[in-house]
């Protein structure tokens, strides 16, 4: 055979190989790809933690060092749809119903456009069909917290080994029965065994929750006006975002699989997905219409969402968060001072469960989850680029940042002073504090503390705190607005009158409580 032969015959072999690999590759790829990773802040929380791909510089505590405080702001349990979506998921089944019926009418019983369709769709009904109320946390978010609870007191023995009382083990939540819930849950876990109750020798502990009009510790968000009215403004700007997205998948789902869909139909389908992979582990009905390349750029425009309307976008978004940052150091400068005066009862952990709304401004105020030089940005109070889009990398993730029991945990450790002597470090009497940081139980670096997770205390202070704790709530979200002078000639208030404007002001906080807000807490 002549060497033009073997070649061309080479070239035909490879032209024949280079389609097949590229289909393999394709196809292992969809097969590891696990959508319930990719759910933003839908996902589950025992998903999110394997998320940790050992890209963020880790530090571990050194030898000699104790913890002497925990303080835990985690968002509350996977729960299931609220009352709005679950409506939502009604209407689909009924747009659903007629678009097979359509298809069906145009194509015929026999038609080939009909073998395109997947069989679940055929009289598909939603899974809470019926169901007048929502948004509870359910039996695998109740797991989350009451595991989450064991694991942090076998991770810290220490700090837990004191027998319980309010005051040291301080546990709060929002007015929100999810969040209450989670924290009865994780409380379970937490003091499993502690007590006489039952067989699993359980024993009562107390959950404190603010008014929800008053709660600035917690729900931050629904007191700041200036926030409310930046949501509200920037909401149309995020569906602009979304749109090209959406309108290519509706197109290509049309195309394959012959049914008219709107983006309203793709946008409740996807909201399917999320729910049935996080909450029910069906992941080949809703999920498996989309391919893994559109999983990605649907995960990508919630995490846009959060990212504008939660996070980054705007200063406003966290700085509203400062009430919450500044009880958390407080209860670590509480520790301090307990622990240099020797005293033997102290508050060990101020345990807060909250919302999605929470944890992710709280993360931005550590400067978490940032890109290069993103940090000095901040602190220039310069606005940062939005997350890169798939298939580019990216940190900023809802699946990590805010999954079903999300938490960051702030540790104060300390440790044993040392002073350097010629070459060698030398031990003295006092203590130095640090503070560790971890993110759904992993270190996690912090930008402001040198890529570290494990920063002295002061330095903590220094270089992420007081640079948010310059401004105040009140001027930040303009929660203190003059009363108007009273009218010339108009007559003073009366006892009664007085009486009555209040019980009107109170009936109003309560309806608002009853028939929600303008936006969906998550």
């Amino acid at each position: 055979m002549t060497p033009s032969v073997r070649s061309s015959g080479s070239l035909l072999l490879i032209g024949l190989l280079v389609p097949w690999l590229i289909s393999a590759s394709n196809a292992a790829e969809e097969q590891v790809f696990d959508v319930r990773r990719h759910l933003s802040t839908v996902t589950g929380y025992s998903a999110a933690r394997n998320v940790y791909d050992g890209t963020f510089v880790t530090s571990s505590v050194p030898d000699g060092c104790s913890a002497v405080h925990l303080n835990l702001v985690a968002r509350h349990g996977t729960r299931s749809p609220t009352k709005k979506r679950i409506k939502e998921l009604d209407r689909l089944a009924i747009r659903l119903d007629s678009l097979l019926k359509d298809t069906k009418r145009i194509t015929g019983e026999n038609g080939l456009g009909l073998q395109k369709i997947p069989s679940w769709l055929w009289d598909w009904q939603s899974p809470w069909k019926g169901r007048e109320k929502g948004g509870e946390l359910i039996q695998r978010g109740e797991n989350e917290l009451y595991n989450l609870g064991i694991r942090i007191r076998e991770r810290y023995p220490d700090l837990f080994d004191e027998e319980y009382h309010p005051d040291t083990f301080n546990i709060r939540a929002t007015q929100v029965p999810r969040a209450s819930a989670s924290a009865v849950a994780f409380g379970m876990g937490l003091f499993s065994g502690k007590g006489n109750l039952g067989p699993g020798s359980h024993r009562a502990f107390s959950v404190i929750s603010e008014s929800r009009a008053s709660d600035i510790w917690l729900r931050f968000y629904e007191s700041c006006e200036t926030y409310k009215e930046y949501r509200k403004s920037q909401e149309p700007a995020v569906d602009k975002l979304k749109e090209p997205i959406l309108n290519e998948i509706t197109s290509s789902l049309t195309s394959r699989y012959q049914l008219n869909f709107t983006v309203q139909d793709i946008a409740s389908l996807w909201f399917l997905c999320k729910q049935e992979a996080s909450l029910l582990d069906i992941t080949d009905q809703a999920c498996g219409l989309f391919n893994s390349n559109q999983v990605s750029l649907l995960e990508w425009t919630d995490d846009l969402e959060v990212f504008v309307l939660k996070g980054y976008g705007e200063a406003v978004n966290y700085r509203m968060g400062i009430p919450l940052l500044r009880d958390v150091v407080q209860s670590m400068e509480q520790a301090i001072l307990a622990k240099e005066e020797n005293r033997k009862t102290y508050e060990k952990a101020k345990l807060r469960f909250a919302h999605a709304e929470t944890v992710v401004p709280f993360s931005c105020l550590l400067g978490l989850f940032l890109e290069g030089s993103e940090f000095e940005q901040i602190q220039r109070e310069e606005p940062l680029a939005l997350p890169p889009k798939p298939p580019q990398k990216r940190n900023w993730m809802g699946s990590n940042v805010a999954p079903f029991s999300g938490n960051n945990m702030l540790v104060l450790y300390s440790c044993p002073s040392a002073k350097n002597n010629g070459n060698s470090r030398v031990e003295t009497q006092g203590n130095d504090y640090f503070v560790h940081v971890l993110h759904n139980e992993v270190p996690i670096s912090m930008p402001g503390c040198g890529s570290t997770s494990f920063c002295p205390f002061e330095v903590f202070k220094e270089k992420i705190v007081n640079p948010h704790l310059k401004h105040e709530f009140e001027s930040i979200c303009n929660t203190r607005p003059e009363s108007p002078a009273p009218k010339s000639g108009s007559k003073p208030l009366t006892f009664t009158r007085k009486l009555s404007m209040f019980f009107r002001w109170l009936f109003f906080l309560e309806d608002s409580r009853i028939y929600g807000h303008n936006h969906e807490e998550l």
